[in-house]
């Protein structure tokens, strides 16, 4: 069974036009969904429209559009007040402009659709509309009228067809500066900046959708198939962990690596911050002088201190308020050649 179209118009680039179909290119109609339905009788349940207040029914004639302008106050709209203002629709996707792909920020991004011509009469006209776009190497703007509003469209080649992606207008986007202003400017440490390079380059790779996983989705339907089979679901007694947090509890390094990296990683703050880091060999053994130990800090590298402010990647108490945790965690300092050394045996998975 063909597709049903969303919209149907006409295409038009100056004098040329051609008709065309709308399809949203997005469904969530594949997604498993479910209804309400009473347990002991096993019918659908059905919502009536009541007062607020007083519990009535209300008829679907006496139900109007209003505004909330105040707790409890409102400006009621009749529909015929909305009809006025409604924008008539020309059926037409009319382009207006060209302008660079690269210029468009994607939170401006809305809906897309794919556009076909509709019919044999106007197949010649939709491809020279959709190679003259092609060659320009630019996007068309466009405007379309969908219920009674007023879009904004971004229109470009796509295979045999052209795909349209509705633009939302600048009061539907938040300004980032909201948001983002009170992040502090961190001055990242060479070593971090490195590895972290390092993790990019072994994680490089392309864009595949079809290795996407929605894990929830193939466990419902695996449910469903099992229900339909009227076998019986086990319920676990634990959860088993997500794939993700097994990978993480693998891959996580031992010993002086391990709990530098848990140091590191500021979720993990409160493991494995308690335990002191190797002593120097001539600190173990029992032949050491008095005055060695006395001046064992003049003989070691400067130490690195998780808690200095020189090193905000590494504080494990960034970000953790204290009274959530049931122990303070004590912090450890290292050598620079001993963070080195960590960091250099981390594996991408610690990250």
């Amino acid at each position: 069974m063909a597709p049903r179209a969303y919209w149907k118009g006409s295409l038009k680039l100056s004098h040329v036009s051609c008709p065309i179909a709308l399809f949203p290119a997005s469904s969530v109609r594949e997604k498993i969904s479910f209804h309400q339905i009473n347990k002991k009788t096993g019918n659908r349940i059905k919502y009536r429209k009541v007062d607020a207040e007083t519990g009535d029914e209300v008829d679907s004639s006496d139900i109007v559009k209003g505004y909330e302008v105040g707790k409890g106050e409102y400006v009621e709209i009749e529909p015929e007040e909305l009809e006025a203002i409604a924008i008539e629709s020309k059926r037409t996707i009319e382009i207006d402009e060209f302008v660079p792909k690269k210029e468009i920020d994607e939170l401006y991004l809305n809906s897309p659709y794919y556009i076909v011509p509709d019919g044999e009469v106007g197949q010649q006209a939709f491809a020279v509309i959709r190679e003259a776009i092609r060659k320009e190497g630019m996007v068309a703007l466009a405007r379309v009228v969908f219920t009674s509003r007023e879009h904004v469209m971004a229109v470009e080649p796509r295979g045999k067809g052209l795909l349209g992606i509705t633009l939302r207008y600048p009061y539907e986007v938040r300004k980032e500066d909201e948001y983002f202003d009170d992040i502090e400017d961190e001055k990242i440490p060479k070593d971090m900046a490195d590895l972290a390079a390092r993790i990019v380059d072994t994680k490089a790779g392309h864009f595949k959708p079809v290795m996407f996983e929605d894990p929830y989705e193939e466990a419902l339907k695996e449910v469903l198939k099992k229900k339909q089979a009227g076998e019986k679901i086990e319920i676990p007694k634990q959860r088993e962990p997500a794939s993700w947090m097994r990978c993480a509890g693998a891959c996580r390094p031992s010993g002086v690596a391990g709990r530098a990296a848990r140091m590191i990683d500021g979720r993990q703050a409160g493991v494995g911050c308690r335990k002191s880091l190797p002593a120097p060999a001539h600190a173990r053994s029992g032949r050491a002088s008095a005055s060695a130990k006395v001046s064992t800090r003049q003989r070691h590298p400067p130490a690195v201190n998780f808690r200095s402010s020189a090193y905000p990647g590494l504080n494990p108490m960034r970000g953790v308020r204290a009274r959530h945790m049931r122990h303070r965690p004590i912090a450890r300092s290292i050598s620079h050649d001993q963070v080195r050394k960590c960091l250099d045996s981390l594996s991408p998975c610690a990250w």
